[in-house]
């Protein structure tokens, strides 16, 4: 059987962590900053987990994380 690809857009966007937790980072912080609040930019410089419900997902895309 043929290896498993890895979806390099979703291996840019997505770490993993020891306990097996998906991070991402939040998407909307690179232009057209001028319309956002301070508060919304503040917070979407922090990271994300992941949903467990869409980690089987994930996996698929990224079976060798």
């Amino acid at each position: 059987m043929p290896k498993m690809k890895t979806n390099r857009a979703a291996a840019k966007r997505i770490k993993s962590n020891g306990s097996g937790k998906m991070k991402r980072w939040h998407p909307f912080k690179s232009h057209i900053l001028t319309k956002k609040t301070r508060k919304r930019k503040r917070d979407l410089r922090k990271g994300a987990y992941i949903e467990t419900c869409d980690i089987p997902q994930m996996k698929k895309l990224l079976p060798y994380l």
